[in-house]
């Protein structure tokens, strides 16, 4: 009788989170995990992620054996979450806001692998330039802003306004992979173990 091989389970819609995994030639199934992500009255952005990203994990169906992979990522500006924009001036709220100040990126990671569910989170810093009315003006028509947790992508046209970034840049991009690959490895499910030996096309 031979054993199934287990896959991994990338709970997440998010084309960035997919593109990061590939780009460690991590091979996938990509479910997108059904929840709700109003933040509950008073929470902290590093709670909030962490809640997130469990739920995520615990929402996803996997077959036996299967390790799932779930992340949240949101933007704070002190203990206010900045998260997708709900229109235009919305996103022009959030850049005006970060406009020459630094900010904390949060993404909450979790594993479920086992029956358990193990969680971790990073923390990013990163400091924008000033930004002029026409600067975000630009930005916003292009329409970037709009599905973006704080209104910019630092991987896109918006690192035109990042002035600098300490911590994982992955992070920012919304998947850490050094911690990603940390829980997989303190689960027993190495990346090693997904990961394919053809390159990606």
């Amino acid at each position: 009788m031979t054993c199934r091989v287990p896959r991994l389970v990338l709970a997440s819609g998010s084309p960035r989170r997919h593109q990061l995994l590939r780009s460690i030639r991590v091979e996938f199934t990509a479910i997108s995990p059904d929840i709700d992500e109003t933040p509950a009255e008073g929470e902290e952005p590093v709670a909030y992620v962490e809640r997130l990203a469990r739920e995520k994990a615990a929402a996803v169906q996997a077959g036996i054996g299967d390790v799932v992979l779930a992340a949240d990522t949101t933007v704070a500006l002190g203990p206010q979450i900045l998260g997708k924009p709900i229109d235009a001036d919305d996103a022009r709220r959030m850049l005006r806001a970060l406009s020459g100040r630094a900010h904390d990126v949060h993404t909450a990671v979790a594993v479920r692998a086992a029956g358990r569910v193990s969680s971790a989170i990073a923390r990013t810093r990163v400091t924008m330039v000033e930004l002029t009315e026409d600067d975000i003006g630009w930005y916003v028509a292009t329409g970037e802003p709009l599905d973006k947790a704080g209104a910019y992508a630092l991987q896109e046209a918006g690192g035109l306004f990042v002035a600098s970034v300490e911590g994982s840049v992955s992070n920012v991009i919304g998947l850490p992979l050094t911690v990603v690959s940390d829980l997989l490895t303190q689960a027993g499910f190495p990346l090693s173990r997904f990961r394919s030996a053809a390159p990606e096309p």
